[in-house]
């Protein structure tokens, strides 16, 4: 019975994650007899990455669906139920800081970054700012279920504010802050977080799961944008004082020259 429960809907998973990457197959097998021409050697080589690729998605999306999925609703419908519902906001706080910690796609992108800067910005450091800032706007959803406020309330100036700090932030950590803002959104938060939230709001009297319970992945997303940007213009601030400061050292160093050429006597 558990093996048969664990392969529930595997052929359908199966098939989903197929039709994700066979136009990208086909698209490189064209570009491969068109343009790029790259040795067997390297095409073989490729060709098993994407089937490793095909089998590790398939697992871990049945993985998921069989696993996060229920755990998640049955945490949430039996947090909903405890009497004292404010500390359902720590427990918000640390479910989205540890799913965004755990991502795979947040990882690769940090990865990414790093690289791309060649170490300028630090991959943990990056990884850190994009989960607190999950953690924090996780824990304002479970906030706002408890007390019912409007998602509007939260959604409106989330997008404003992070319209003002495109104004503010350095170029690099906007163009950072929107791709972490996808990659945040990841099977850890759709399946474990979201299914939590909604078990949470269909426990708690007077809360819908479709009112209340929605709302979530957009608020994952608006999260990395806000706190990578902040980074951005702290990092922004960082710079400017440390041009500030070489500035005056270079300014001292051509004063005291000045100094010292006034003092020779002349030939």
């Amino acid at each position: 019975m558990n093996d048969i429960a664990v392969l529930d809907g595997a052929g359908q998973v199966f098939l989903h994650v197929l039709r994700s990457l066979l136009p990208l197959l086909l698209l490189f097998l064209v570009f491969q007899i068109v343009f790029l021409r790259l040795p067997a050697g390297y095409v073989f080589a490729l060709l098993k990455g994407m089937l490793l690729a095909f089998i590790g998605l398939a697992l871990f999306l049945q993985g998921v669906r069989v696993g996060f999925l229920p755990v998640g609703t049955a945490m949430g419908e039996m947090l909903g139920a405890i009497e004292h519902k404010w500390s359902l906001v720590p427990l918000g706080l640390f479910m989205g800081f540890l799913s965004t910690f755990s991502e795979p796609a947040v990882r690769i992108l940090c990865r990414q970054v790093e690289e791309s800067s060649s170490g300028f910005i630090r991959k943990s450091l990056v990884l850190y700012t994009i989960s607190l800032g999950v953690a924090m706007l996780v824990g304002l959803s479970v906030v706002k279920i408890i007390y019912g406020f409007p998602f509007l309330w939260i959604i409106i100036p989330g997008y404003v504010a992070a319209m003002a700090l495109l104004w503010f932030s350095d170029r690099t950590f906007a163009s950072i802050a929107f791709d972490a803002g996808g990659v945040a959104t990841g099977p850890m938060a759709v399946t474990f977080l979201l299914a939590m939230v909604l078990g949470i709001a269909s426990s708690i009297e007077g809360r819908s799961p479709i009112t209340d319970g929605f709302g979530l992945i957009a608020l994952i997303a608006l999260a990395p944008i806000l706190s990578v940007m902040l980074l951005g213009l702290v990092f922004r601030i960082k710079l400017k004082q440390m041009e500030v400061r070489e500035d005056g050292g270079q300014q001292g160093a051509d004063s005291d020259h000045s100094e010292e050429g006034l003092g020779q006597p002349g030939n």
